[in-house]
């Protein structure tokens, strides 16, 4: 067993990034002293630092705060790090090399799953969105919770939400199968397209790696399943499922869907019954169905109906996720997180239902050179849905390049004759803002480096 709460101090080793600044939150608001690394800072860094963390952006030992490096006092501190961080990190190694506690974010997450009522939400896609609408209906309710989230809710400004409830909500990442340290009460599963191949090898290890986290579910749980990706999943004896979607035959089922001006009215089968006429602000119709999943596990938590009602018409939405920065008359800016072809073709979708008939520049950076190898087809054929394209470089995160893999092997597959390649730093003075109609940010790396300066540009330059 993890022992947390002897510690006089947590290091962590990645500190900015979404899941690892979550916990650090956690741990700030339960009276650790928190310090951290990253490469740079950013708005969540800042936010860290305004918070009392002590960060540092030098791969230096000596940048650390002495509680941190003081080697007699070592049995007292606890490390923290995410795979996004290579090993070759001095800061890593020095606590590697000289025998601290050094744990991946994803066993403390599961060190508080079995301390709690855990609500984790796996998925290829939409993991994020569907934690945060999961979290706000709890939160506006009688229920309550708390949430590691990953991303920044609009409604709280945050991706940790701190609550009384018995309940947290968490993302299960199935990356580095981190989701089997989770031990939830409630699952959920939103979809289950190829990612992450670099991991898994093929598409059937990929699978068989979710049901395993299907058999982490506690003994009397929950697990709320997508309905059309329900006949890959292999249900334990003495979990209880249940199926979200737009689907007939789906436990929980969005259907009388309609776009009304600048909301969504829709109705929702449940077991025993209908909820009629909700509204939801947030676009897409994606996010009805995403909203269904989060409406199933509210109610069986204990929501009640009025309750639902009264919380969904609220919901803002999640910063990078269809997150509409500039909505005037003659032009339009959203910036998404999307980095899979159906995450970029869920997000197109939605544009092209939301704003039917105009013209979509999009900028996209791709995630990863294993995902840009592995899809690149997929890439090329969801891209060639836009009227201009924009291809940034390879953002490696974690990993080394690959032989023959660059942002080039997209554009070459591309068809359309309104594709080019740029670097970042030619962004956004490349773009002429009065011949933009709707532009789009796309990825999952530093393009949200741009998205401050792109939105002040368009501001200031927009003429129409």
């Amino acid at each position: 067993m993890i022992d947390i709460k002897n510690s006089d101090g947590i290091y962590f080793v990645g500190i900015g990034g979404i899941g690892m600044s979550a916990l650090a939150l956690y741990f700030v608001n339960a009276g650790y002293r928190i310090a951290g690394y990253d490469r740079s800072e950013t708005s969540i860094t800042k936010s860290l630092s305004e918070k009392g963390c002590s960060i540092s952006y030098e791969d230096n030992v000596e940048s650390m705060p002495f509680l941190f490096r003081d080697l007699s006092g070592k049995n007292k501190i606890l490390v923290v790090y995410t795979p996004a961080i290579p090993f070759e990190n001095r800061i890593l190694s020095y606590f590697g090399t000289n025998g601290y506690r050094v744990l991946k974010r994803s066993e403390i997450l599961g060190v508080i799953s079995s301390q709690t009522d855990t609500i984790a939400v796996a998925g290829t896609h939409g993991k994020t969105t569907i934690s945060t609408m999961i979290a706000h209906i709890l939160k506006q309710s009688n229920v309550d919770c708390s949430a590691f989230l990953g991303g920044i809710s609009k409604n709280y400004d945050s991706n940790f939400l701190q609550g009384t409830g018995r309940y947290t909500v968490m993302e299960a990442d199935e990356f580095d199968r981190s989701f089997h340290r989770l031990s939830p009460k409630i699952a959920v599963i939103t979809s289950l397209d190829a990612d992450h191949l670099d991991i898994y090898g093929d598409y059937d290890t990929m699978i068989r790696s979710y049901n395993e986290f299907v058999n982490k579910i506690r003994p009397g749980g929950i697990l709320i399943a997508n309905n059309r990706i329900f006949s890959k999943i292999i249900i334990p004896d003495g979990v209880t499922c249940y199926t979200y979607g737009t689907d007939p035959g789906a436990d929980y089922r969005a259907f009388e869907i309609i776009r009304k001006d600048d909301f969504y009215s829709f109705n929702i089968q449940v077991p025993g019954g209908i909820i009629n006429d909700l509204h939801l602000v947030f676009p897409g119709v994606i996010n009805v169905v995403n909203l269904t999943a989060a409406i199933s596990v509210s109610l069986i938590c204990g929501v009640t109906e009025q309750e639902v009602r009264e919380s969904v018409v609220l919901f803002k939405g999640v910063k990078r996720r269809f997150d509409i920065r500039i909505n005037m008359p003659g032009l339009v800016y959203i910036d998404d997180y999307a980095h899979h072809p159906e995450e970029i073709k869920a997000c197109v979708d939605s544009i092209k239902e939301v704003f039917s008939g105009r013209k979509i520049t999009g900028i996209f950076q791709p995630h990863l050179y294993s995902r840009t190898r592995d899809h690149a087809e997929g890439f090329a054929r969801v891209l060639d849905r836009l009227d201009e394209v924009i291809i940034l470089p390879v953002y490696p995160a974690r990993e080394k390049p690959i032989e023959g893999v660059s942002s080039e092997l997209i554009f070459m597959k591309m068809k359309s004759d309104k594709k080019q390649l740029a670097e970042m730093d030619e962004i956004p003075g490349k773009l002429d803002v009065n011949n933009l109609d709707i532009l789009l940010t796309i990825g999952a790396g530093d393009i949200e480096k741009l998205v401050e300066p792109i939105e002040k540009k368009l501001k200031m330059e927009f003429r129409r």
